[in-house]
């Protein structure tokens, strides 16, 4: 009798170590190309502050407001999400024109959105951007 019962919690265990990585799994599946993100990009405008809090030619990350701001070399301001495309975690760091998500390891490239390391493969949303009496303003009617 006892090596029915020790074969029965190898089938049980087996059983609760499948059901516990099939959970793993579904953590780190997404429903849709903007991963787990309700609002990926503001349904308001959003007040960034000063815009020249962003350098000519670099980036500023506003980890706050999930948003990430390019300035150009001639003064252009482009803004996207700074929210990852697979599992919906907030970018926490620009490194070499990449923004990079903790969760996952997935890299964006600053300029265009672009995912260009896995496992996000859908590029950022865009984001508008204006400035107004010296400040950015990021989102809807931006």
């Amino acid at each position: 009798m006892s090596g029915k019962a020790a074969a029965r919690r190898t089938v049980l265990k087996g059983a609760a170590l499948a059901g516990t990585a099939g959970l793993g799994v579904a953590a780190c599946s997404t429903e849709s190309k903007v991963g787990h993100a309700r609002n990926p990009t503001p349904t308001a405008p959003v007040d960034l502050g000063d815009a020249e809090a962003v350098p000519v030619g670099g980036v500023k990350l506003y980890r706050e407001q999930r948003l990430l701001v390019t300035r150009s070399a001639d003064g252009e301001y482009k803004a996207f999400s700074a929210q990852c495309t697979h599992a919906g975690c907030a970018l926490d760091k620009i490194e070499k024109d990449e923004g990079n998500c903790p969760c996952h390891g997935s890299r964006f490239d600053i300029h265009t959105g672009k995912a260009i390391k896995g496992p996000a493969t859908v590029p950022l949303p865009k984001v508008a951007v204006r400035t107004e009496n010296g400040k950015l303003i990021a989102g809807p009617e931006a």
